[in-house]
Parts: C-alpha cells; sequence; structure tokens
C-alpha cells in the first residue's frame, strides 16, 4: 500500500475516532419540563391532585386540556391562590364541554381543541351559547372556527353586545376576510365606539388592563393568532358614534 493510501486510511480512523467523542462533548438539548410537575411542584399536594384529575378528565374527554394546564401555570406565576386556580381550571372545563357540545351540534362534526378552548374564552367574556352555535352554523364548513371565537371574546370583553359583535364577525366572514382581517375588529371597535379602552371583565390572575386569562390579550392556546394589536385602545380620541360593518373591507 502506498504512503498516500496509508495516510487516507488513518485519516479516516482518526475521523471516526473522534466522532463519538466530540458528540459526547456538544451541550444537550434543553428539556421542557412536563406541566404536571410544574403543576405538583408549584400548588400544594391536594390541589394539584384534584387540578391534575380535572385536567386529565379533560383530555378524555376531548377537551382543551395543554390550555387549561397553562391556565393553571400561568396563574401560579401570577400569584394567584391554589383555590382560586383550581375554580379557574374547573369553570373552564365546564365552558368548554359546553363549547364543543354547541360546535358539534351546530356542525356535526367534532370540533378542534382550539375551537374548544375559543369557544369557551368567548363565553367567558360573555358571548351567549346561540352566538357560538350561530357563528359556527353560519361560517363555511371548512373554515376553523378558533380566530372567530377569539375575536367574539375579545368585542364582547370590550363592551360591545354579543349581537353586535356576532353581526360584524358574521359579515366579515361572508364578505370573504381571511382570519388576519378579523383580527383587525377589535382595535376598530376601540377606534371607533363610544367606549372606554380597557374598559373589561377580569377574572383570578388577570392583570388590569388585559383582556382576559388566558385568551385574546394575554395569548391564546396553539393553532390561534398571538396578536396583541386587536386589543390597542385610541386614547386621546372623542368618543365617536359606532360605525357599522363594511362587507368587502379588511
Amino acid at each position: 500500500m502506498t504512503l498516500h493510501r496509508w495516510a487516507s486510511v488513518i485519516a479516516l480512523l482518526g475521523t471516526a475516532t473522534l466522532a463519538p467523542a466530540l458528540g459526547a462533548q456538544s451541550p444537550a438539548a434543553p428539556t421542557t419540563v412536563d406541566p404536571s410537575v410544574r403543576l405538583r411542584q408549584e400548588l400544594p399536594a391536594d390541589v394539584a391532585a384534584r387540578v391534575l384529575a380535572t385536567i386529565a378528565d379533560a383530555r378524555s374527554r376531548g377537551l382543551a386540556a395543554e390550555a387549561l394546564e397553562q391556565r393553571a401555570l400561568k396563574f401560579s406565576a401570577r400569584g394567584v391562590g391554589p383555590d382560586d386556580i383550581e375554580r379557574s381550571v374547573t369553570e373552564q372545563v365546564q365552558r368548554q364541554a359546553q363549547a364543543k357540545s354547541l360546535l358539534e351540534a351546530a356542525r356535526g362534526t367534532s370540533p378542534s381543541v382550539d375551537e374548544v378552548e375559543a369557544g369557551a374564552e368567548a363565553m367567558r367574556e360573555g358571548l351567549d351559547g346561540r352566538d357560538v352555535s350561530a357563528i359556527a352554523k353560519s361560517a363555511p364548513s371548512g373554515r376553523s372556527l378558533s380566530v372567530p371565537l377569539y375575536v367574539l371574546g375579545s368585542l364582547t370583553s370590550h363592551g360591545l353586545a354579543s349581537s353586535d359583535a356576532l353581526e360584524r364577525v358574521q359579515a366579515r366572514i361572508a364578505a370573504g376576510a381571511s382570519d388576519a382581517d378579523l383580527e383587525s375588529l377589535p382595535a376598530q371597535a376601540l377606534d371607533n365606539a363610544a367606549m372606554a379602552p380597557g374598559q373589561v371583565k377580569h377574572e383570578a390572575g388577570d392583570h388590569p388592563g388585559t383582556a382576559n386569562g388566558s385568551g385574546v390579550g394575554n395569548g391564546p392556546p396553539a393553532g390561534v393568532p398571538r396578536n396583541g394589536a386587536g386589543n390597542a385602545g385610541s386614547h386621546g380620541k372623542p368618543p365617536q358614534p359606532p360605525i357599522p360593518p363594511h362587507p368587502g373591507k379588511p
């Protein structure tokens, strides 16, 4: 074997030997702590057990379990009391179950977990169950209802009557508006309606001035927009009469 070929073999052997060592020295990928583990760490043992049992039951029923986990963790980070966290999770499960039932009945298909959570949030903000059914029936069958429902919740949280909010969203959808177009509605409502910015409903764990505990204004679950602009106020402008929806305009 020539000297040149021996050099090539030695080089290859050296590479094969070094590769495992280099791999062992590379930094480990960051690990994500299981939400259930974090909840056991942050809540009293008895409360954590009940909250996790409630979430497990919700998961078995096709509800938005991950959104419930994040809800509990978020409120814990804000210093909300354990009993209030447990109550908030339980009440959200009830709203999710109602939203799921309404959406299934209106569309004849099982809604996604994002749609279930969006419907629950909309009802938490004051949307009537009949309005949830109405938007589900009027929207195109293949269109996700996550964004329309979150927008409805945001509009009602800022003081718009649920019937008016429904009319505006339905008109935009009928005109072919995209999700991004719908997200502009809350800002327009604050700019054009005679209502005070920041006049919203709160629950345990919500900071004053935010739209809600786990939906529009504070970041919805995976799969739905995290658009804070839709909740921005228009400070310093005098109140103006409401402007009716304009189908076809974004």
